[in-house]
């Protein structure tokens, strides 16, 4: 078993609040067995350019309530390429790397999985808003962003109580749907429009029309941004089919700020330091997730590869690799994400008043 003296933890991709409590736990728990740690800034960017500091327990005081990544994070095409890799390799090198936690979604850890390759261990940890890494029930920073986006409605319910208005909300997620859903539902929204179920738009105009025929004043339909330029698209359509005054807004990015939730701070930290455990225990290209409320882990090719099958990405020869058992447990796991989004969605539908 590789003996660790000192391990490394970067962020790498967009970023999510709770990365610093996860940042903060991997810091304390190295140290706490003896490990050296180091902070690597602008992820494997930084990793290519040697961006590489001590980190102790005063590097990380009060990190935990901090929103963003204190590390920062950077887009690093370079480190794709066979060069970078070698950059980043050499940095590890330098400064005497064992192993390095990484923390982001799915392009962190193909590229936590390219190092291990190369022999340098690592293990991922999934930060990301938009809660889309299919292995894990819930992502660093997706409670913060949604309570963020849960706000940002109410203030917006309350506008269109005023004007006897509609307001058409698009927010993030990407290509995932639990930011809309869940906001949907937490606000009573009258609908919500998501890419992974198709939606009826005459119904939803209907449903405004009859509502607002009935007596009631405010209406907010919420739109994931898989669904590109929809959103502003349906707010013409609704003002011109029922008359109501309707206006378009798109939160975008100050959701991925603020001050981070409960929840994501104590999952980030169980995170971190069952990142460092699994290092210390000989283990390596895995990711730490959350499954029915228990931190585990699972091989990064087995997350990245159920990921792809929920995504409808799959390429010929990506389940090559698994056995007939495996790829059975990821048939069962995209179906149990599917079925959560549809319960969410119906759930909407049954509440929309």
């Amino acid at each position: 078993m590789q003996k660790f003296r000192k391990i490394g933890v970067l962020t790498s991709g967009g970023d999510a609040p709770g990365m610093n409590a996860a940042i903060r736990a991997v810091t304390l728990a190295g140290e706490t067995s003896g490990v050296d740690v180091v902070a690597v800034y602008e992820g494997y960017q930084g990793l290519m350019e040697g961006k590489v500091v001590d980190f102790s327990t005063g590097s990380v005081n009060g990190i935990i309530r901090r929103g963003g990544t204190t590390l920062y994070s950077a887009r690093s095409p370079e480190f794709m390429l066979e060069s970078g890799m070698q950059k980043a390799i050499e940095t590890c090198r330098k400064f005497e790397i064992d192993g390095i936690v990484t923390i982001g979604g799915d392009g962190t850890f193909r590229g936590a999985t390219d190092l291990t390759r190369r022999g340098i261990p690592c293990i991922g940890i999934p930060g990301t808003i938009d809660n889309d890494v299919t292995a894990t029930d819930a992502t660093i920073g997706y409670d913060t962003a949604l309570n963020t986006t849960i706000g940002m409605i109410d203030c917006l319910r309350d506008t269109c109580e005023s004007h006897a208005r509609c307001n058409v909300v698009e927010v993030m997620g990407r290509h995932a749907g639990y930011i809309a859903l869940e906001s949907a539902i937490a606000t009573g929204a009258e609908a919500v429009i998501i890419s992974e179920i198709a939606h009826d738009e005459e119904a939803i105009i209907k449903r405004i029309a009859d509502l607002r025929a009935a007596g009631k004043r405010s209406f907010i339909i919420v739109v994931s941004e898989g669904m590109g330029a929809y959103g502003e698209e349906l707010t013409v359509k609704i003002e011109n089919a029922t008359g109501v005054e309707s206006r378009f807004a798109r939160f975008a990015h100050v959701v991925r700020g603020g001050v981070p939730t409960v929840a994501d701070r104590v999952m980030a930290s169980q995170m971190g330091a069952k990142a460092v455990e699994l290092l210390l225990e000989g283990k390596s290209n895995m990711v730490v997730c959350k499954r029915n409320g228990r931190i585990v882990s699972e091989d990064i090719a087995y997350a990245l590869t159920v990921d792809r099958m929920f995504k409808g990405k799959l390429k010929e020869g990506d389940l090559d690799p698994f056995t007939e058992d495996q790829i059975e447990s990821m048939k069962a796991l995209c179906e149990i994400r599917k079925q959560e989004i549809r319960d969410l969605y119906d759930l909407v539908e049954k509440t929309a008043r």
